[in-house]
Parts: structure tokens; C-alpha cells; sequence
């Protein structure tokens, strides 16, 4: 198996427990963390957007890329750790120096195995 097909085959969860799974061993804390900048033209049809309302789709995508990249490094920590599931998945977003975006997605790192 390769490492995008077992990145893929970690399991996360925004849920304290998972249904069907029990948790055999707790290994902690880990996160996935991204920070992005936003390019010029982004930063100016946003602020367009803001006069004439909107959708600032290219921040739709920036988020979205970002999250999604947040949770593969996610999956990479629990790996790491020697764990195949996350619980308690959560984003945490923040703006920094008003010039980009930080995207942390955190959670519990377990090991989980079929009831």
C-alpha cells in the first residue's frame, strides 16, 4: 500500500467516539496546520465584493483548499503517532498580520479497531 492510499484509510471523525469502532489505545493530541497568503487580485475583488456584495469565490477556494490540506496533514500526524483514526476533529482559523489565513484542523489520535 502506498502512503496516499494509507493517509486515506485514517479515519476521521468530528465525533467523540465512532460508531461501530472501538478505541484501543489514546495517543494524543496532533494537528494539521496551513497557513496561506492571499494573492493581490484576490485581496481586490474581495474588497469589490464588499462594496457590491457576494460571493468572494476565490476565498471559497482558498478555505477550501486549505482544510482539505489541513486534514491530509492531520491524517499524516496520526500516522506518524502509529494511530488510524482521529476523533474529535475541529478547524481552527485565524487571520494573520491581515495578510493571511492559518487553518489548523486538530483532534485525539487513536487507535481504532472493528467491533
Amino acid at each position: 500500500m502506498d502512503s496516499d492510499d494509507a493517509i486515506d484509510k485514517v479515519i476521521v471523525s468530528t465525533m467523540n467516539d465512532l460508531p461501530g469502532y472501538e478505541v484501543t489505545q489514546v495517543l494524543g493530541e496532533v494537528f494539521g496546520l496551513v497557513v496561506r497568503a492571499r494573492n493581490v487580485f484576490s485581496n481586490f475583488g474581495a474588497s469589490l465584493r464588499t462594496v457590491f456584495g457576494g460571493e468572494a469565490r476565490g476565498y471559497t477556494q482558498l478555505l477550501t483548499d486549505s482544510r482539505n490540506q489541513a486534514i491530509e496533514r492531520l491524517r499524516l500526524a496520526v500516522m506518524e503517532r502509529g494511530g488510524n483514526a482521529v476523533l474529535a476533529m475541529r478547524f481552527d482559523c485565524n487571520e494573520i498580520a491581515g495578510m493571511m489565513s492559518e487553518i489548523a484542523a486538530y483532534g485525539t489520535a487513536v487507535i481504532v479497531r472493528r467491533k
